[in-house]
C-alpha cells in the first residue's frame, strides 16, 4: 500500500520505474534483473516452450518475469485476455496462441517504449492478428467493466503503489467467474533497517 508514502516519494517511485522499464526497452533486460530472463528464464519458469519454439530469438530474449502466471490455470480457445503490465509483451503473445483466432488479447504497460518495443515483437510474428498494445495505469484501468475472461500479470502488482486499488480495478473489467492468473514477488521478511525506507527497494 502507499498509505505511508508521501506525494514526492510516490512520484519518485514512479519515476524510477518508468526509467528502469525505458532502459529495458530499449537496451534489453541483461543485467537489469537479478534473476534469470529471456529463453533461460522461461525455461527455469517452466513455460510452455512448445508454443513459442518459432518465436525468433529477438522475442524470447525480451522476457523478463518473474514467474509462469500460465502454470496457475488454462486459458482456452476464444477468450478475452488482459496482460496487465505486459512488458514486451512475451506473455501476451503466448496468451494469443492459446485463445486463437476467435479469442483476442490486450497487452497493457505503463511505459510507453515498452508498448513499442512489444508492438514491434507482434510484427515479428505475423500469423497472430489477435492482439492489441497500449499504454495504461494498473489503477485505472482503461476498459469497460466485465470486459475479460482472464487477467494474466507477471511481476507488476509489487510495483504498483496501490495495490487495493489496483485490485478492485482488476476484478472490475473481470467477466463473473473471470480468473486472475497473478504471477508476483512477495516479501516474506523484514528488511534491513539500513534498507527498509529506501525508495529505490521499489524498482531496484
Amino acid at each position: 500500500m502507499s498509505s505511508d508514502l508521501t506525494e514526492k516519494e510516490m512520484a519518485l517511485i514512479r519515476q524510477g520505474i518508468k526509467e528502469k522499464y525505458v532502459r529495458v526497452a530499449q537496451t534489453g533486460s541483461g543485467g537489469c534483473f537479478q534473476y534469470p530472463t529471456g529463453a533461460e528464464g522461461m525455461r527455469l519458469q517452466g513455460y510452455p516452450l512448445d508454443l513459442v519454439k518459432d518465436f525468433p530469438k529477438t522475442i524470447l530474449d525480451s522476457f523478463c518475469g518473474v514467474g509462469n502466471p500460465f502454470s496457475l490455470g488454462p486459458i482456452r480457445e476464444g477468450e478475452v485476455v488482459l496482460d496487465i503490465g505486459c512488458g514486451a509483451g512475451v506473455d501476451t503473445l503466448m496468451a494469443a496462441r492459446m485463445v486463437g483466432p476467435k479469442g483476442r488479447v490486450v497487452g497493457l504497460d505503463v511505459t510507453e517504449e515498452m508498448i513499442q518495443r512489444a508492438g514491434a515483437n507482434l510484427s515479428l510474428v505475423p500469423s497472430l492478428n489477435n492482439v492489441s498494445f497500449q499504454v495504461g495505469e494498473t489503477e485505472s484501468l482503461p476498459f469497460p467493466d466485465k470486459e475479460f475472461d482472464v487477467i494474466i500479470s507477471n511481476g507488476v502488482f509489487n510495483l504498483t503503489l496501490n495495490k487495493a486499488k489496483a485490485l478492485k480495478e482488476t476484478y472490475r473489467v473481470l467477466k463473473p467467474g473471470g480468473r486472475l492468473l497473478l504471477a508476483d514477488m512477495v516479501l516474506v521478511a523484514e528488511l534491513p533497517q539500513e534498507r527498509a525506507g529506501n525508495v529505490e527497494n521499489w524498482y531496484q
